[in-house]
């Protein structure tokens, strides 16, 4: 990911979203959301040494293991689509449109 501070709140929530699996936000963030961290997860079925080096770029360590050890391999035979997004109503403070996006299990 570039630098800046859009970039840098997706960074902070793909990684509570890969570590708790479920996280809720925007709907537009969600979108966004989905695109980065399916990107990640089929990068780490394809364990290779480059892809860990690009994956450990933008989480944790610890993360990193977990994507790689528990999350990618939920998901071998899958081509795509491992998220879902549920829209929920608007956000009671400024009508803002809110979704859970979750990986599917």
């Amino acid at each position: 990911m570039k630098i800046g501070p859009r970039n840098a709140m997706f960074r902070v929530l793909v990684n509570n979203f890969l570590l708790h699996e479920k996280i809720k936000t925007t709907e537009a963030k969600a979108k966004e959301l989905r695109i980065i961290a399916e990107k990640m997860i089929t990068r780490a079925k394809d364990s290779s040494l480059a892809n860990r080096r690009l994956l450990a770029q933008n989480l944790t360590p610890k993360l990193t293991k977990k994507i790689i050890d528990e999350v990618a391999p939920r998901y071998k035979e899958r081509n795509g689509g491992y998220t879902r997004i549920i829209k929920l109503g608007p956000r009671n403070s400024d009508g803002a449109k809110m979704a859970i996006i979750e990986l599917l299990k």
